[in-house]
């Protein structure tokens, strides 16, 4: 089972990253902006009021619409979507369900959509762009 603690550590290692400083989130720096590519789910629990943190959910993002589509694909308890995030590339994912093992790479691939061109082919940490399919190892 992985933690928010295994989340802030996976993803402050990787290069230029910071932590938001009101919530549980982590960006990029991209052409001068702050790029999202892991953050807290904030979960409409009733209608037309404000959306509520969901600790033990985290949001990833994914180079496309089709990687999304392959993690649903994969397994419904560990990663699903909810209609806020149709067309979006992103998939909650819940930390109870993932191993540390398996976050990892899902949380350096979301950096990797995210970073510079530049960055991510200097990380030692980053494989190819794109390359989730081959990078992610579920049971």
């Amino acid at each position: 089972m992985a933690s928010r603690a295994d989340v802030r550590r996976i993803a402050l290692s990787l290069p230029e990253t910071e932590e938001a400083p009101n919530h549980f989130a982590f960006s990029v720096h991209n052409k001068g902006k702050l790029k999202g590519f892991v953050w807290v789910w904030m979960e409409r629990v009733e209608p037309r009021k404000p959306r509520v943190p969901q600790p033990k959910v985290i949001a990833v993002r994914v180079a496309s619409l089709d990687d999304k589509e392959f993690l649903l694909s994969l397994n419904r308890e560990k990663f699903f979507t909810e209609p806020h995030y149709n067309g979006f590339p992103a998939i909650l994912v819940r930390l109870s369900a993932v191993t540390v093992r398996e976050l990892r790479p899902l949380i350096t691939e979301a950096w990797r959509s995210q970073a510079p061109k530049d960055l991510a082919a200097k990380d030692p940490q980053s494989r190819r762009r794109g390359h989730l399919h081959t990078n992610l190892r579920l049971p």
